[in-house]
């Protein structure tokens, strides 16, 4: 496990910059440290979103893995599949004995995955409620800078409104948090 804490800069945006350190009270379970650099490094194109994401944004709720939406050109899908293989990818919540390949050709015939990995739980999104995607989202990102690299996490109103598409429970529990933050920013703004 480790722990997760972003901090907004004085210059605090819905799409500001955040730094993150590894002393905070978010436990997320996903190796983030390894995970995030392992991903950027490598020149995957994914955001942040979730239950991280939130966590960015200054939620105290606590999160169990991690959320990426992920871009669907093929050079980004065969990158994907190439940095997660060592870490041995397999559905989450699948029978043990269940064929799965982690490949490329699997993540193109297919769109989201709930995985278990060496590096923790991941689920790597291809789209989102509302039929959002990496490339209509990433104008709705700003760079955090994290674990030794910058990346992208979807900014807060967006956060919000994809949690308001997907009206789960546990979605509608976190988006009054999360309107209370953005109230919060917008105060600051004012």
């Amino acid at each position: 496990m480790c722990k997760f804490h972003a901090v907004r800069s004085r210059a605090s945006s819905s799409r500001g910059k955040c730094t993150a350190s590894g002393k905070g009270q978010n436990v997320v379970s996903p190796d983030l440290e390894r995970l995030v650099p392992t991903l950027v490094q490598g020149g995957v194109e994914f955001i942040v979103i979730g239950g991280v994401a939130a966590i960015i944004h200054g939620s105290a709720r606590a999160t169990y893995d991690v959320d990426l939406l992920y871009s669907r050109n093929e050079a980004n899908i065969q990158r994907l599949a190439n940095l997660l293989a060592p870490y041995r990818p397999y559905l989450r919540e699948a029978t043990p004995n269940l064929p799965f390949s982690w490949d490329a050709k699997t993540i193109r015939n297919g769109l989201n995955f709930t995985l278990t990995t060496e590096l923790g739980d991941i689920d790597l999104l291809g789209g989102v409620a509302g039929g959002e995607t990496y490339q209509t989202l990433l104008s709705h990102s700003f760079e955090v800078e994290a674990f030794g690299v910058r990346f992208k996490c979807i900014d807060l109103p967006t956060l919000i409104r994809i949690k308001e598409a997907a009206d789960r429970p546990k979605d509608r529990e976190a988006i009054a948090e999360l309107r209370v933050l953005l109230e919060e920013i917008e105060k600051k703004q004012a």
